[in-house]
């Protein structure tokens, strides 16, 4: 990702590279290079997802400092703009707001920027990780009562007349009907497609498979 940033800024086309990452990973070194690298190269919006749990390990465990907005220390100080803020993640329209705000800042080549997204795991990682013993059961239920983003925007539409109880509904039937089309098992494609559309601009080349002695055509 870090080198989409670096391409936005040789070709000078005003966009922004989005680095996402949750706080289980926001102590891993290759972070805190990607902020060194960032603040020679620029346009670059780092956004911690901060769910307050990684695999296994609730953050205030796992963690010396849980204000992960303020760990990008290789940045210069002392600057009058803005390099760092912190957003309840809950509220859709918050987080709107936030990331435009970072968007505009990157783009006026004012630096990179950390977004920390305060928001809740509702569920485990994997099946080797299902939740059960990270997550306390009314707490889950207290989230998804008071602070949900689905049920916020609702109540927030439905009190600024912006929707109606049954214009909502019927939305809700869409979303559930393309959900559900979209977990039903698509096959596999081909095994001649898997090396396609790697690379850009390149002409088709021969990549090896485990197989030593059969190759594919990559296509770009």
């Amino acid at each position: 990702m870090l080198w989409c940033a670096l391409a936005c800024q040789y070709q000078g086309n005003n966009q922004v590279c989005v680095m996402l990452y949750r706080d289980g990973a926001a102590n891993h070194g290759q972070i805190f290079e990607s902020f060194n690298m960032m603040s020679l190269w620029k346009q670059c919006i780092f956004i911690c997802e901060k769910n307050k749990f990684g695999m296994g390990a609730h953050v205030e465990r796992s963690s010396a400092s849980t204000e992960y907005f303020k760990k990008q220390y290789s940045w210069p100080h002392g600057r009058t703009h803005t390099q760092s803020v912190s957003v309840d993640g809950m509220d859709i329209l918050c987080v709107r707001e936030a990331n435009k705000f970072a968007a505009d800042h990157c783009r006026a080549r004012k630096g990179p920027i950390v977004m920390e997204s305060e928001t809740y795991c509702y569920h485990g990682h994997s099946m080797s990780d299902p939740g059960v013993s990270n997550h306390i059961r009314d707490e889950i239920q207290e989230v998804r009562s008071k602070s949900d983003p689905i049920t916020m925007l609702k109540e927030c539409m439905l009190s600024n007349n912006m929707a109606s109880v049954k214009e909502l509904e019927e939305i809700d039937v869409k979303i559930r009907k393309v959900n559900k089309n979209g977990a039903q098992f698509d096959p596999e494609p081909p095994l001649d497609e898997l090396c396609n559309h790697i690379f850009a601009n390149k002409p088709p080349m021969e990549v090896r498979r485990t197989n030593p002695w059969v190759k594919l055509k990559s296509v770009s």
